[in-house]
């Protein structure tokens, strides 16, 4: 797997003919939507598979799998675009396998009611997947919000794992710190809530919980502990696996990485995996800035390995973007969240040159507006995402978890499925 930036005065067919793959492979790999205009320093990754198969008239998914004994599933992960078809057609070209180098676990959040077509070109991808559709309240009741039963249901004939979401946060991610120490400091509540998520998880089909523990600090971290032993042990008690997700807050203050240097062991005996990731939700009160750091994550993980072995954690990546209005003014300042296709799209209509941060490993770039307003974009690309494989790599950690699967990413599927075999555990 090759990540290619572009450089002034190249194109989409000059970089296909050094690389000796088609032009038209590389559009559709990247879903590049402006091919004879590609923006300076975008990305543009450059797979080439183990093994390709020729359509024949007659041909199905199912005989070419056989064939080649391999899993639909697999030809599907390796042929995003099948998703949009019911037939093949003789001349397609099935990729059949690529060279891995490793195993991984996958795990996406989304919302309930993602596109149902984004679902399924997504789910080959996934080992698990959350959704977000329930809220905790004070006293132990769940608000849910649409009906997720299809969800489920797809997500199982793929092969993943579905697992509810449990937060004290709203679908619109507002949050209610009273909520989750009004449960935390009240064990009749705590009870009524462990009723409900079993409710919710034997009529829905869930294959266990993942538990978002938003607010967890030095201060607070022993009636985290009591209220998951009390989750754990029950939810255990009925065969299901507990995940928890947490923020881990990371910052940095005076040149110095920063977090709550929390004692997670008790955690690690009761969780079956702990996922560190922040949700990016469509509002940002932060400064300019990159949303994401692959070097602060390592200092992170090198603090949190002392407590929870690495085959445990997964970590986090957002696969968005944020754009600033210049000069920034908090509360006063417009900052918008925008999807990867999004960021592309604008960067290429206001002529922007993408330029990258090497100690964050993300991406960025300035534009001026007609009205002259200036603004600055910060998001992730390939080369972030890779980052954060090789961080999986070197300390063989579990897995990543995406925030959110609802827009489909075609770059970070291909970065991921051409160099892992992602596990299944649902059979």
């Amino acid at each position: 797997m090759i990540i290619h930036i572009v450089k002034p005065g190249e194109t989409i067919q000059s970089i296909a003919e050094y690389y000796g793959v088609p032009a038209d492979k590389l559009i559709q790999d990247n879903n590049l939507n402006t091919p004879d205009n590609l923006t300076i320093g975008r990305s543009i990754v450059i797979v080439k598979p183990e093994t390709i198969y020729t359509v024949k008239e007659g041909d199905t998914l199912a005989n070419i799998a056989d064939y080649y004994n391999v899993s639909i599933i697999q030809l599907l992960a390796n042929n995003p675009y099948l998703a949009d078809r019911e037939y093949l057609y003789p001349g397609d070209t099935i990729i059949i396998s690529y060279t891995k180098k490793g195993v991984i676990t996958t795990h996406g959040n989304t919302v309930p009611n993602i596109d149902k077509t984004t679902l399924r070109r997504t789910l080959p991808y996934l080992t698990y997947i959350s959704i977000l559709n329930y809220t905790a309240t004070n006293d132990g009741d769940i608000i849910s919000y649409y009906d997720d039963t299809e969800i489920i249901q797809i997500s199982k004939a793929y092969g993943v794992a579905p697992l509810m979401l449990l937060t004290t946060l709203t679908i619109q991610g507002e949050a209610n710190v009273k909520a989750d120490f009004d449960i935390l400091l009240n064990e009749e509540f705590q009870n009524r809530q462990i009723e409900n998520i079993l409710t919710i998880l034997k009529s829905k089909g869930y294959l266990g919980l993942n538990l978002s523990l938003q607010y967890i600090s030095l201060s607070n971290i022993q009636l985290y502990e009591s209220y998951l032993v009390n989750v754990t042990s029950r939810l255990n008690e009925e065969g299901y696996q507990v995940f928890v997700t947490i923020n881990p807050n990371i910052n940095e203050i005076n040149n110095e990485v920063d977090f709550q240097k929390i004692d997670y062991s008790l955690i690690n005996r009761l969780a079956q995996n702990v996922i560190f990731t922040s949700y990016e939700w469509a509002f940002n009160i932060n400064p300019p800035s990159p949303i994401t750091s692959v070097s602060r994550t390592e200092v992170f993980l090198n603090y949190v390995l002392n407590f929870i072995p690495p085959d445990k954690i997964i970590i986090g990546i957002a696969t968005l973007g944020y754009d600033w209005e210049l000069p920034y003014v908090a509360g006063l300042s417009n900052v918008n969240l925008i999807s990867f296709d999004n960021v592309n799209n604008l960067a290429n209509e206001n002529g922007a040159i993408i330029h990258f941060d090497d100690v964050s490993q993300t991406p960025y770039f300035t534009y001026t507006t007609n009205n002259l307003v200036n603004h600055i974009v910060w998001f992730i690309n390939s080369r972030t995402i890779n980052a954060t494989l090789d961080l999986v790599s070197k300390y063989n950690l579990r897995g990543i978890s995406i925030w959110n699967i609802t827009v489909f990413n075609p770059q970070l599927w291909l970065i991921i499925n051409s160099q892992y075999e992602i596990r299944k555990v649902v059979i």
